[in-house]
């Protein structure tokens, strides 16, 4: 299931802004790395299976100042346009075993010839 992580993030200026999406966009599961907020100061983060503990450890780490503000599921848009159908449960496909020797038709043809003449002028 995805995350999404909201971290509140002091940046002053532009390379820091930069350096922030960077450092976000290298850990592990991140899928998507965005700016929200009114001074674009909150970094929301989306991926499976991001640790965003160690995200914000690596964020302060680097630009001094970093606070974990959310961690929310992120439900994908084909699960909430679908919901789930039940279908019956079909039965299971049953298969003979299969015979190792070559049945083979027990056909018996009798053949009749006319009997030969013994002319041999014909």
């Amino acid at each position: 299931m995805k995350q999404k992580i909201v971290i509140k993030v002091q940046m002053s200026c532009e390379k820091c802004r930069s350096k922030a999406m960077k450092i976000a966009a290298m850990a592990d599961g991140v899928s998507k790395v965005e700016m929200q907020g009114a001074d674009s100061d909150q970094l929301v983060v989306i991926g499976d299976g991001v640790d965003s503990v160690k995200l914000t450890r690596s964020l302060r780490k680097k630009l001094r100042y970093a606070t974990l503000e959310s961690v929310q599921e992120e439900k994908d848009d084909k699960q909430m346009q679908k919901p789930k159908e039940d279908k019956p449960m079909e039965p299971p496909i049953q298969w003979s075993p299969i015979s190792y020797y070559q049945q083979i038709p027990s056909h018996q043809f009798i053949v009749y010839e006319e009997k030969p003449s013994n002319c041999s002028l014909m």
